[in-house]
């Protein structure tokens, strides 16, 4: 990695496109996230600790942890990062570079193309398998514990239930409509190995996700959907969620108008990088909790 765990969450944005669009499901899991920033602000935060010194033993232990290749810090958060890469390889960086306090997209319309509806499943749910395989890599365990990750979702909170949340909104119910867990389904049990080794986003990550062929790795992708499927229909279920209120909340910052809804999914594709911004947080809170444990 090039850059050190405390350079990371130092310099994670404070208000940004990510930043606006995460704020805008606060009412989808009200009050679960603050977006922390700074690497001795999330250790007082996460700790109550205001002793100057073990906030210093704190911060010197949890850099040690993610240092140590044999943990799988560094490699949960490649794939934070690298997912988010794959998402936004359609767009060009420069746009993103343009968005600024409440700038309307409707502009940038003509540089954008809504994802075919298979690229959109393929993507959703090589989404999620990058979070079981981060799960995996950060509490050490082998990384096809579909059923631990499973068994976990129920206690996710703060940016890990964010997360959970953006992709069920941005990935999910805004591109692919209020049916996008059946149609991701059914999607992936047509594909083929070769769709799934034609796909960017497999191209990345393919290397982490076991099954040992694009054919057995098809069926892992499949069986780990389909254990989180439950989880993601109550959480839609329970919270009244729809494309509809889900573009509401968002219009409050973007400018959305009713017939370019359907770009809505490509501009947060390029504009956000959601995965990587609550994964640093996840992985700084993971380091920072275990650090307190063992000094």
């Amino acid at each position: 990695m090039s850059k050190t765990v405390f350079e990371l969450v130092d310099q994670l944005p404070k208000d940004n496109m990510t930043v606006k669009a995460l704020r805008a499901l606060d009412f989808v899991v009200p009050g679960e996230w603050n977006n922390l920033v700074g690497f001795e602000n999330t250790i007082r935060t996460v700790t109550g600790e205001t002793d100057e010194d073990l906030i210093q033993q704190i911060g010197d232990r949890a850099i040690y942890l993610y240092n140590d290749k044999s943990e799988g810090y560094q490699r949960a958060l490649w794939l934070y990062q690298t997912i988010d890469s794959a998402s936004g390889a359609l767009g060009t960086a420069a746009m993103a570079n343009k968005v600024s306090q409440n700038v309307p997209f409707l502009g940038f319309l003509g540089k954008l193309t809504p994802k075919p509806e298979k690229a959109q499943t393929i993507d959703l749910s090589l989404k999620l398998v990058v979070e079981l395989l981060a799960f995996c890599q950060i509490n050490g365990i082998p990384g096809d514990s579909i059923g631990d990750f499973a068994g976990a979702l129920g206690d996710y909170g703060g940016e890990s239930l964010m997360r959970m949340a953006a992709l069920v909104c941005f990935d999910g119910l805004i591109p692919l409509g209020p049916d996008f867990i059946i149609a991701t389904q059914s999607w992936i049990q047509r594909l083929s190995p070769q769709d799934l080794q034609d796909n960017v986003a497999f191209k990345s990550i393919g290397g982490m996700i076991p099954g040992g062929s694009p054919a057995g790795q098809l069926g892992f992708i499949g069986e780990s959907f389909n254990s989180v499927s439950g989880w993601m229909s109550s959480f839609v279920s329970d919270r009244g969620l729809t494309p509809q209120n889900v573009l509401g909340h968002l219009q409050n910052f973007v400018e959305i108008s009713a017939d370019k809804v359907d770009y809505v999914g490509a501009f947060l594709d390029i504009t956000t990088n959601y995965y990587e911004h609550t994964g640093v947080q996840t992985l700084a809170r993971r380091l920072i909790e275990r650090a307190v444990a063992e000094i």
